[in-house]
């Protein structure tokens, strides 16, 4: 996801900082992954207590977001990495949370098995995600629209976010509608026992 402008920053916060803030409540204050930090937006939602790694792909987003977290004094280790390919251990984590990622992520079922991977058996992984709406005029609608988004954005507005969980063998233990049509979801998956 790029960085977003002065005046998405300004809209960002009231619409997406409630949704940010559920991705977070209630993790273990143990070892927490995130993946797609951006500039930091989530930064102040992190459980307190909690030891978080943050990855982004983008070196220049990490280093906003390391410059957003010196300056609130929040102690993350933050680093380039691609969610594709997380060199991580097998179970190194307790969580991860990703929000708003998936869009952009080129193989989204490989960087899903890798969070499925990196956290221990029954170690929540929560998304919130853009998704392609079922609706058969809507859904149509962002197929058609998608390469744009993408040459805009860099973002897939027509990700089957469910079916790639599925596809990566995450058991999915909810799936909350965050907008009304259902193209926001919070979804609650676990890694599976290996």
């Amino acid at each position: 996801m790029r960085e977003p402008s002065r005046l998405a920053s300004w809209v960002e916060r009231p619409l997406f900082a409630p949704w940010r803030v559920r991705a977070w409540a209630g993790l273990p204050a143990g070892r927490l992954l995130e993946v797609g930090v951006g500039a930091g937006a989530n930064l102040t939602y992190y459980p307190s207590g909690a030891a978080v790694t943050a990855i982004d792909v983008n070196p220049r987003r990490i280093e906003a977001a390391r410059r957003r977290a010196a300056a609130l004094g929040l102690p993350v280790d933050l680093r380039v990495m691609n969610a594709e390919t997380l060199e991580f251990p097998d179970g190194y984590f307790d969580a991860a949370v990703a929000t708003l990622v998936f869009c952009s992520v080129p193989d989204p079922v490989r960087g899903l098995r890798e969070l499925a991977r990196a956290v221990k058996p029954g170690g929540e992984i929560r998304l919130i995600e853009h998704v392609r709406v079922d609706l058969p005029l809507i859904g149509r609608l962002m197929d058609l629209l998608d390469p744009l988004a993408v040459l805009i954005g860099g973002e897939h507005i027509n990700r089957r976010t469910m079916e790639n969980i599925a596809r990566a063998g995450l058991p999915v233990v909810s799936v909350k509608k965050l907008t009304p049509s259902g193209m926001v979801k919070f979804i609650v998956a676990r890694s599976p026992a290996r």
